[in-house]
């Protein structure tokens, strides 16, 4: 099977063939090695050094010069607003809390649909509307940055899908 042993950003991508693409979501977009197909039906093996995080926009480079592009799929999400700045750091604080994986934009934030944080967040005076997107969110404390930028080690972030608790809950 042929792999697929660099990323190239999106921007820095030039001319090349793009023969594929592949449609990812947030949690699939953070791989390391694992085989995969294109929506065209281009099979291939994701081969990678280290866990790196795929961003919308992506290619991912075969062996042959070829490239999968890379496309971030919509996710059902809740979009959280407040009616100050200082509410929506309220927020966020309260969401970080809970170790819930982020996108923080300049007047709003996004979070995986969850009833339940969409009650706290309205019993804190915020509004929290379902929406459908591609979900970007920030790398954790140890990532060098969001997801969107790229400084990619995971590290101990909370970019990933599981059951765990930490001393302090």
């Amino acid at each position: 099977m042929i792999r697929a042993t660099r990323v190239i950003r999106r921007d820095r991508l030039g001319s090349g063939e793009i023969v594929d693409r592949i449609v990812l979501d947030s949690n699939d977009r953070h791989r390391r090695r694992m085989a995969m197909r294109g929506v065209g039906g281009t099979a291939f093996l994701l081969d990678l050094g280290e866990a790196t995080v795929l961003d919308d926009g992506d290619a991912l480079a075969l062996e042959d010069g070829r490239l999968i592009w890379v496309e971030a799929a919509p996710e059902a999400l809740l979009e959280i607003r407040a009616p100050s700045p200082l509410a929506l750091k309220r927020l966020i604080w309260h969401i970080g809390n809970r170790h819930i994986p982020a996108e923080i934009g300049e007047d709003a934030v996004w979070i995986a649909h969850d009833h339940v944080l969409a009650e706290m967040v309205r019993g804190l005076g915020g509004r929290a509307e379902p929406v459908t997107r591609p979900f970007r969110p920030e790398g954790g404390a140890y990532a060098g940055g969001p997801a969107q930028g790229h400084g990619h080690g995971l590290g101990h972030g909370h970019g990933h899908a599981h059951a765990h608790r930490h001393a302090h809950d």
